[in-house]
């Protein structure tokens, strides 16, 4: 995490107050009162919401506490009381983004009444100060952000009498909002941010507007979007856990406002809801958080529960997803989840990982063997670091990516071919999984085969390059940094305890083993870990490396 102190000097050389108390200064209600005889924009303002369109999502107290204290935190970033409130000029347009998109307003009014008071203050301020001064505050999806957060937090942020001149402000704002987003949604940002400013569109019409026939063309747009990123199995285009749980919280959005306004859901988004709800369940460890592929995180697993749940979908977790390419291996309290897929398409892959083979591992509700995770944060070094295939576990040649990572964040050359198959026996579970993707540089094929005994208790895998001699390479297992390991005095085996005292075993031949440093950004934040390297150099016919991971002692805690 990036911490920046925004506070600067006030202008009569004194300190500048904190956030809320510069935006508190004054009476907020003769504030109230410019705004209520600040001319309205052109056409008619609503004098209420048509519509409600369905549930909030619950806040995070503590975060919106945070805010309250002038702590804001977005995209890994951390600015002490920004100053100016709105564009502190050591803002990256990530933070900016999801400042000027309001997604906070349920964590202030999750909080305190003081917490709600100060999210009034804030939307006031930003009424008075911003419009639309900054390309970001325009952007579309953080226009179609904003719209929907204003909406589901009209009546309780402005639902009192005292609060009409806010009220009328806010639904005049949006308004115009709703008539800028509906000129750029179609065009403006990828694919997801298109989804995005669609769904901000279509809900915002169902709330403000009312017209049926702006309801069936944000309709229309929205499903086109949709059909861009969803995959026949259900999984999110950019194959990326994070981006599954967001898509669809935004697919159960738009299907709650439809049925609010008592519109039919088309067939295309309840399909989606259908099938993108199994894929999440693909994805979650015994903790109920999310694997970490290609830049997710963990996600708070309570969030991750209530989507599910809100899905109203019943279909559980699939052993593998043929389209997303992913395999999931589960026996006894153990569960592997395994990424056997090709890199996004061009569009899809800016923050895709190089972690093709790449592997996690946990026993009921702990953590074992993990990937590095996505970094959230304006450092593009660190970004890159956690994009390469060392931030992965899985074997590495000659310390490079098996996918090209390109300047501009692109995906460039990667494997022609990426396959998998899988068998099981008596419970007993085996997967074969390669790819030519060090082929063109080194002229070697990386193949992957893993088995799971019944029980969950032993895992044995053989990682295996053929081709050129002469190339080193490095099979890594990042840990958990809640694991904490030990080499053996000789060096042929490693223990790893878990905090319920349950201990694993690595052995492993065809390689030497070594303990080193990692970092773990699953959880948002940069922490430090350990990585077990078994390290060796390829001979005439490539190499081979097996290791064996068997638990010797310990019952893990239950997931």
């Amino acid at each position: 995490m990036v911490e920046l102190q925004a506070t600067g000097k006030a202008a009569g050389g004194g300190e500048a107050m904190p956030l809320l108390a510069r935006l508190q200064r004054g009476a907020l209600r003769a504030f109230s009162a410019r705004l209520l005889h600040r001319p309205w924009p052109a056409g008619r303002v609503p004098e209420d919401l048509r519509q409600r369109i369905g549930e909030r999502w619950p806040g995070d107290p503590k975060r919106g506490a945070a805010i309250l204290s002038g702590e804001i935190e977005f995209a890994g970033e951390l600015i002490r009381n920004p100053a100016p409130a709105w564009f502190p000029p050591a803002a990256s347009p990530e933070w900016m983004a999801a400042w000027h998109g309001f997604c906070w307003l349920a964590d202030l009014a999750s909080a305190s009444d003081e917490a709600r008071e100060a999210a009034r203050a804030l939307i006031q301020s930003w009424l008075e100060d911003v419009a639309a001064r900054h390309p970001i505050v325009s952007r579309s999806d953080v226009l179609a952000s904003r719209i929907f957060a204003w909406i589901t937090h009209l009546d309780e942020l402005a639902g009192r009498e005292l609060d009409r001149p806010l009220r009328r402000a806010m639904l005049a704002s949006l308004t115009v909002q709703l008539r800028q987003l509906a000129r750029t949604a179609t065009w403006e940002g990828g694919a997801s941010a298109r989804l995005r400013a669609a769904k901000g569109l279509l809900a915002g019409i169902i709330a403000l507007d009312g017209s049926e026939a702006r309801i069936a063309r944000a309709a229309r747009l929205f499903e086109r979007e949709l059909r861009q990123l969803v995959l026949p199995d259900g999984g999110h285009r950019t194959r990326n856990p994070s981006a599954q749980l967001e898509t669809l919280r935004d697919l159960i959005d738009i299907r709650a406002a439809l049925r609010a306004a008592r519109i039919g859901p088309p067939a295309v988004l309840t399909n989606a809801i259908e099938a993108m709800a199994p894929i999440l369940r693909l994805f979650r460890h015994g903790d109920r958080r999310l694997a970490l592929f290609n830049g997710s995180i963990e996600e708070d697993g309570v969030l991750v529960d209530l989507v599910l749940t809100r899905s109203e979908a019943k279909s559980p977790a699939p052993s593998q997803a043929q389209h997303s390419g992913f395999q999931r291996l589960q026996a006894g309290q153990s569960l592997l989840i395994l990424d056997t897929g090709e890199p996004p398409p061009p569009g899809f892959d800016q923050d895709a990982h190089a972690g093709l083979l790449s592997f996690e591992l946990s026993q009921g509700r702990e953590r074992i063997i993990v990937n590095c995770g996505g970094y959230r944060g304006p450092n593009p070094a660190w970004r890159r670091l956690a994009r390469a295939s060392a931030a992965h576990s899985v074997l590495v040649a000659g310390d490079t990516n098996a996918v090209e990572i390109q300047d501009d964040g692109s995906l460039g050359r990667g494997p022609d071919t990426v396959q998998c198959e899988r068998a099981e026996e008596d419970g007993h579970q085996w997967l074969l999984a390669s790819h030519d993707g060090y082929q063109r540089r080194f002229g070697l094929t990386y193949s992957r085969e893993l088995y799971l005994a019944s029980d969950g208790n032993d895992l044995r895998g053989e990682d295996k390059l053929t081709g050129q001699a002469g190339v080193d390479f490095a099979v890594r297992f990042h840990l958990y940094p809640a694991v904490e390991a030990s080499l053996r005095a000789d060096g042929a085996a490693a223990l790893l305890r878990l905090p319920s005292g349950a201990i694993w075993q690595l052995r492993a031949t065809g390689a030497a083993m070594s303990l080193g440093e990692s970092v773990y950004l699953g959880s948002g934040e940069g922490k430090k870990t350990q990585q077990i390297v078994l390290s060796g150099t390829t001979g005439p016919t490539g190499a081979v490396v097996r290791w064996a991971l068997r638990r010797e002692t310990g019952t893990p805690p239950r997931a």
